[in-house]
């Protein structure tokens, strides 16, 4: 999963507004949406544009909405 170097500032910037929405897509099948808090630890280096995650430990910690 890839993730901008503005959606990590973001996030850390503004720890208790910033949640991560992660939405499931295969071919037609569309899962409901789960969300991540706080999903990022630190920056990402200067010249580093994006970042990839790995999409199963991020889904690891995602809440389904309530």
């Amino acid at each position: 999963m890839t993730i901008t170097r503005n959606e990590i500032l973001t996030a850390l910037n503004k720890l208790e507004e910033f949640v991560l929405a992660i939405v499931e897509v295969e071919g037609d099948a569309v899962k409901d949406p789960v969300y991540v808090q706080r999903p990022f630890q630190k920056a990402p280096d200067f010249g580093v544009t994006s970042v990839n995650y790995d999409a199963a430990e991020l889904f690891g910690r995602a809440e389904a909405p309530g």
